[in-house]
């Protein structure tokens, strides 16, 4: 098998169509927009998905469907991926990451023991020496904040 092929034969037309309904009624505009939420790959991004991932994805979006008009709970953490994802050694964010979730989500999931569900709240737990020498090392300048008097 060539790399980056699917492995199996293409979704049906009506299978996109259910799957692009599901999507939307998520709260997702397209494929791509659902791809960090929903665990899809680049490919399945791009709404190119064999058909037994179609079939494994409709039957997951159905099902948190009914539990969230059940429990009502719309920030339920998103389940497993679809397809297993290959991870980089090390996470990468851009700089429009850092502000875009900084107020979103807060409090969301919030219980005992709950991870921070927002770039910008994972962030406030990394040590500020290992942030100053990660931003030195992608070049940048910093300079320290001046004392408040």
């Amino acid at each position: 098998m060539a790399f980056g092929q699917p492995s199996g034969p293409p979704a049906t037309a009506r299978q996109l169509r259910d799957l692009t309904a599901l999507v939307e009624a998520a709260g997702h505009t397209d494929f791509r927009d659902a791809r960090g939420p929903l665990g899809l790959t680049q490919r399945q991004a791009g709404g190119r998905f064999t058909q037994d991932e179609a079939v494994a994805l409709i039957a997951r979006l159905e099902a948190e469907a009914e539990a969230g008009g059940a429990t009502g709970d719309d920030d339920a953490a998103p389940a497993a991926p679809v397809a297993p994802r290959r991870t980089s050694p090390r996470p990468r964010a851009t700089r429009s990451d850092a502000g875009a979730g900084a107020g979103a989500g807060a409090g969301a999931g919030a219980g005992a023991g709950a991870k921070p569900t927002t770039l910008a709240e994972q962030l406030e737990r990394v040590p500020e020496r290992l942030l100053v020498a990660e931003l030195r090392r992608r070049g940048w300048r910093l300079v320290p904040p001046s004392p408040e008097s």
